[in-house]
């Protein structure tokens, strides 16, 4: 049975720096696609960042050259390193892993139960 769970969120001032950590069990991120989304309230779940097999990034334009994926395949672990961070960048973030998927599209077939984060100005 596949489990994602994610760490590391909190709250953290305006121009702070976070980063997010997704552990999982189940799967083996070197042969997974893996992606972080996040969902503000009363707003759609958007994705953040995606990372292939060949550790080739995507990032929505709102976070381009603010934040970081990266993954540990040795550890088995995801993360978003986040920084320069906004209060809109508040969202519960969530990590998503599929075998065959690679993109900020939600179709992602593993998630996890998501980690919040706040920004405060």
């Amino acid at each position: 049975q596949v489990q994602l769970v994610e760490s590391g969120g909190g709250s953290v001032q305006a121009g702070g720096s976070l980063t997010l950590s997704c552990a999982a069990f189940g799967i083996t991120y070197s042969s997974n696609c893996m992606g972080w989304f996040r969902q503000a309230p009363g707003k759609e779940r958007e994705g953040v960042a995606s990372i292939d097999r060949v550790d080739s990034t995507r990032y929505a334009d709102s976070v381009k050259g603010r934040f970081t994926i990266s993954k540990d395949n040795a550890k088995n672990t995801l993360y978003l390193q986040m920084n320069s961070l906004k209060p809109e960048d508040t969202a519960m973030y969530y990590c998503a892993a599929d075998y065959v998927y690679c993109g900020l599209r939600q179709y992602y077939s593993n998630w996890g139960h998501g980690t919040q984060v706040t920004v405060s100005a």
